[in-house]
């Protein structure tokens, strides 16, 4: 182009100098000059076309179908208008896209593919088979920018976006660093959102998953799947939706280890996050999904005997938490709203190192417990390190494990006062340690002993009588 425009220039200045010679006063009839001129013109048309020869050729036009590590679907001729079924074309473009040579590898046997994306182009496609990639062991690639609509002949137990084994490829781990971005799910009835099985650190983020009847999100195996800043319902509403009675699905379930939901709204399913593998965590959630008073959970730990899960920061609006047999369950800085609770659900009697303290609760004043137990399979028996303390509640009774009681002196002088701390205590018939204090009126200097702890009735006796006052500190 530099080369072009030197060319053009010279050109200018030498038609503008023949003109002004061949219209001087002294020379505009010379014969001779005219000839001069001509030569000059023919010269310098010579040396421009010789020049054109040897000038660089243009970079050619970017090929639209992956050449910058872009696959654009519209490029493959999917139908951005949702019209007609794109599933052939955006495949495709997937499988352009994953068969990239790469530069290296991940981890051991996935290949790098070096930030490969495939582009939706902000458009709306109909597909009636999952979108699957066609070969295992790839790693560092973007699915974004477009809305996805499962049509009516869909499978109803396939995935829109199927992060699987397409064979048996005999892999540890099938993919390792897919980001799911800026997209919409519409599942339409047909099936789930997204299938995610036996990858490492998958992320999913700024995602609409909508009209499931199985998973939003199904997680299986792997490592780190970071869901993020995404919304999910199986209907689109606002919450006191009038069929929320039949709401069905379950919006994402974590059946593997180290995954992290985080600030993600959950707004219409049976239960929104089922939760069946260990050391997750669960930060800013809002789930209004289900009530619990029409069957609904917000969460679900279906992991008896080994929980290892950080629920915190979060809003449970009309539905609540069970957790199966909890061990290290650590649930904090929460609100529930609309009589939500936490249930926790006896399988084998276990509840170790669990920890629910400085959770808010607001109720209707119906006298639901803040914390509740499910014994109907077995009474807890194996409990330690449970602590549930430091929680505060408005329109609920607040359960603890920890409880402070009094009885004040009356007219008469007693030798027995009994402490009842059922109504406090979160376990029945449990106290482990007792502290307690006898403040004597008159001048009394009695003996007292603290006699019986049975049924959470807290006992203490005086040698003589005496008007006390008692109190007693409780830890279960």
């Amino acid at each position: 182009m530099t080369t072009l425009r030197v060319l053009v220039l010279l050109s200018c200045m030498i038609i503008a100098n023949a003109y002004r010679d061949s219209f001087s006063p002294e020379k505009q009839f010379s014969g001779s000059h005219y000839v001069q001129q001509v030569q000059k013109m023919q010269v310098f048309k010579e040396s421009f076309a010789q020049l054109q020869s040897t000038s660089p050729s243009p970079s050619p036009v970017s090929d639209p179908k992956g050449s910058s590590g872009v696959y654009h679907v519209t490029s493959y001729g999917a139908d951005p208008t949702g019209k007609n079924d794109s599933t052939d074309q955006i495949l495709r473009a997937v499988s352009d896209a994953v068969r990239d040579p790469g530069n290296g590898n991940l981890y051991k046997d996935i290949v790098n593919l070096g930030g490969v994306r495939i582009d939706l182009d902000g458009g709306n496609y109909k597909i009636s088979r999952p979108l699957r990639l066609p070969v295992a062991g790839r790693g560092n690639l973007m699915i974004h920018g477009g809305t996805l609509t499962a049509s009516e002949n869909f499978p109803s137990d396939g995935y829109l976006i199927d992060l699987s084994d397409p064979s048996s490829s005999g892999l540890e781990y099938y993919y390792e660093y897919v980001t799911l971005k800026d997209l919409m799910l519409d599942s339409n009835f047909r099936g789930g959102g997204i299938q995610v099985i036996k990858s490492l650190r998958t992320g999913i983020d700024n995602c609409y998953i909508t009209h499931f009847n199985s998973f939003g999100i199904f997680v299986q195996g792997g490592h780190e799947t970071y869901i993020r800043n995404s919304f999910l319902g199986q209907h689109i509403t606002a919450g006191g939706d009038p069929g929320e009675r039949s709401f069905s699905g379950t919006a994402i379930s974590l059946n593997g280890n180290d995954n992290a939901v985080t600030d993600v709204v959950i707004f219409s399913a049976a239960t929104g996050i089922l939760l069946t593998g260990q050391a997750n965590t669960i930060s800013g959630v809002h789930c209004y999904n289900k009530a619990t008073g029409f069957g609904g959970t917000g969460i679900y730990l279906k992991l008896p005997g080994l929980t290892q899960t950080r629920i915190i920061n979060s809003y449970f609006d009309y539905t609540g938490i069970v957790a199966e047999d909890p061990v290290q369950l650590h649930i904090s800085s929460s609100f529930f709203l609309g009589d939500a609770y936490i249930l926790l659900k006896s399988i084998n009697g276990i509840a170790r190192g669990v920890n629910i303290v400085d959770n808010m609760f607001s109720g209707s004043g119906k006298g639901e417990d803040i914390v509740q137990l499910d014994e109907r399979n077995s009474k807890f028996t194996n409990i330690d390190q449970v602590i549930v303390d430091r929680n505060n509640a408005r329109g609920m009774n607040v359960k603890a494990t920890v409880a402070i009681g009094t009885k004040n002196a009356n007219d008469a002088d007693d030798t027995s006062w009994t402490i009842d701390l059922n109504q406090a205590l979160l376990f029945p018939d449990r106290v482990k340690t007792v502290h307690y204090s006898l403040i004597a009126g008159g001048d009394a200097f009695p003996n007292h002993a603290l006699r019986n702890v049975t049924d959470n009735r807290i006992v203490v006796q005086s040698n003589v009588p005496v008007r006390a006052n008692i109190t007693v500190i409780v830890d279960q």
